[in-house]
């Protein structure tokens, strides 16, 4: 049996020490976060899923926007912490920005109303694919990347600063690069604690 995608799923890791290079060119990046976006599941084909690919200065300007939102958040002693956290982003190669679209979900409320109180949790559920799908494809393309959440914090300022649609929600932070160096090991749960298996046939 061919375990390829398996290995992807065990090399996917948060990657933190990132540089600003990349092992293949910007086009070829491009197109392929684009067919992984394109062909996504979502409920009832909904594709709700919204994504901003922040490069060059643009990648700069966010996280130097996060810093500054953050500033006024925490306090003075985790302030050294966290600037040097942010700035190990901001050293990275770029930002992808996921997003879910609220409006053609609300339709599917109004179209669907016995299904309604669903829709917002289906909805996360597709982002989260996307985003696994994007940190597979990266690992697989030997990228490193980390996800990240200072949304809700930021949402506003997003939107604001790159003009997008107001109905564009803020999930997910992934910025991306080259691997600096590797992750420390992994640690498990015993399996036995989290799967269970019910059948009839032992075979």
């Amino acid at each position: 049996m061919n375990d390829n995608f398996i290995n992807l799923i065990q090399k996917r890791r948060s990657i933190y020490a990132l540089s600003n290079k990349l092992p293949l060119p910007r086009q070829e990046l491009i197109q392929k976060i684009s067919a992984v976006l394109k062909d996504m599941p979502s409920a009832f084909n909904v594709q709700s899923a919204r994504i901003a690919l922040l490069l060059d200065e643009h990648h700069q300007k966010f996280w130097a926007l996060v810093l500054q939102t953050l500033k006024t958040k925490i306090p003075t002693d985790k302030l050294p912490a966290t600037t040097q956290k942010i700035e190990s982003f901001a050293a990275a190669y770029g930002t992808i920005l996921f997003f879910e679209d609220t409006t053609p979900t609300q339709k599917l409320k109004e179209t669907y109303p016995t299904y309604a109180a669903n829709f917002d949790t289906w909805a996360e559920q597709g982002n989260a694919m996307l985003e696994f799908a994007l940190w597979t494809l990266f690992a697989e393309q030997n990228i490193g990347a980390s996800l990240q959440h200072y949304n809700p914090l930021i949402n506003k300022s997003v939107r604001d600063e790159w003009n997008l649609p107001s109905s564009w929600r803020l999930i997910a932070q992934m910025p991306f690069g080259g691997v600096q160096s590797a992750p420390k090991p992994k640690t498990y749960l015993p399996l036995s604690e989290r799967l269970k298996i019910f059948a009839t046939n032992a075979s």
